[in-house]
């Protein structure tokens, strides 16, 4: 039994994040690096080492999810994983039936890695499958082809109980009937989840500079919310609702833990450049790593972890973190979680006009148990936020 809108605890999540990929996709601005070798022995050690520095800083906290991201972490030695699984669980209590998820890519010869991962004691994973169309793939620069990913994804279905895969849409010159297609495809393959992201434009990225020199253009904003509304039309329909603005699922295949992130549980985040939310003393900190894998992992191996100091999380601060994560949900922020986050109702917590114009205006809505952003809100949520957390 894992926490809903009203429990009054979250979870507490586990994240690992391994930094290396073959290539670098030229939409990506996560904390990911190519390398011609990587010493996996050294790198085991190192991840060991941060988790017990963690399990140190966090006793009798119980996890109740583990997700290797990265980067590419399915490059990663299954003995790695292993080895990480284990020593979580010697070092914290561990929930009943345990969510370890694990990102990959569909090629080949990581797919080839998935029947060890599954022994390892990850049950769920996650394809970067990201379109379906072979045109689509080598814009954005991925290795694999639409067969292959297919391939993957059915290997992926008979190694793990569990299986999501993304796609990426309101790319260039992408028409509604052909996302209807695509995602028509996708809902024949069967999957219990499914995560679909506007595809879009970030700072420091190849497409960055493609964009800044007018080489690369994103579809504009009406077609942007047709796709949108469509997505949510068909997903929900063939059983798919969306649970978070961008991820789908049937009931009870949802993330367990994204679903810690956006309900504003705490979690470890372990490896270079990961990020965490630790409640200690009743103090909210936010820890952060550095993230050059080669300057991280002299620091672990130099000190036993490779996070910069602490950063304390101002009351403020964490009203928007809790809201703006929340709100993205369908079931939106139990009110309950924000006294007891925060100690004090919604009202007391934000502008009472700001909310009232936006209720009025139907994009939240509220009750007496939670505060929701409805379709017309999940659709313009950045708006929405701006205005209420002014």
């Amino acid at each position: 039994m894992f926490p809903g809108v009203n429990a009054p605890d979250p979870g507490f999540g586990l994240y690992v994040h391994w930094p290396f990929c073959l290539s670098k996709c030229p939409y990506c601005d996560f904390n990911s690096h190519v390398r011609d070798s990587v010493d996996h022995e050294r790198w085991r050690k190192a991840l060991l080492a941060e988790i017990d520095h963690y399990a140190e800083r966090t006793p009798g906290r119980t996890v109740t999810s583990i997700f290797f991201g990265g980067g590419t972490p399915s490059l990663m030695e299954p003995a790695t994983a292993a080895a990480v699984i284990d020593r979580i669980a010697q070092r914290w209590p561990v929930a009943p039936g345990l969510e370890i998820t694990l990102e990959a890519n569909p090629s080949s010869v990581e797919a080839g890695r998935f029947a060890s991962l599954a022994a390892a004691g990850v049950n769920r994973v996650s394809l970067g499958v990201q379109a379906l169309d072979d045109r689509s793939l080598s814009f954005l620069g991925r290795r694999h082809n639409t067969a292959e990913a297919m391939a993957a994804l059915a290997v992926a279905q008979r190694n793990f109980g569990r299986v999501s895969f993304d796609l990426i849409y309101a790319r260039p010159d992408q028409t509604v009937d052909a996302w209807r297609a695509e995602l028509a495809r996708a809902i024949e393959e069967g999957t219990e989840h499914l995560s679909v992201y506007q595809l879009t434009i970030e700072e420091g990225t190849k497409f960055a500079t493609l964009a800044a020199r007018g080489e690369l253009a994103i579809p504009d904003e009406d077609t942007q919310a047709a796709l949108f509304e469509m997505t949510q039309e068909i997903l929900s329909g063939a059983g798919l609702s969306a649970y978070e603005i961008s991820n789908h699922a049937r009931p009870g295949a949802e993330c367990r833990h994204n679903l810690t992130y956006w309900r504003y549980g705490d979690y470890v985040g372990v490896g270079p450049g990961a990020h965490g939310r630790l409640t200690v003393d009743g103090q909210k900190l936010a820890t952060r790593a550095h993230r050059a894998p080669e300057i991280w992992l002299e620091r672990v191996e130099a000190k036993g972890h490779g996070a910069h100091e602490d950063e304390p999380v101002s009351m403020a601060e964490r009203c928007d973190e809790l809201l703006m994560m929340g709100l993205r949900l369908g079931e939106g922020v139990s009110r309950a979680r924000l006294r007891a986050e925060l100690g004090a109702d919604i009202g007391g917590l934000v502008d009472a006009g700001a909310l009232a114009r936006l209720v009025v205006g139907g994009f939240l809505a509220l009750d007496e148990g939670r505060v929701w952003a409805t379709a017309a809100g999940l659709q313009r949520l950045n708006a929405v936020l701006a205005v209420l957390l002014g």
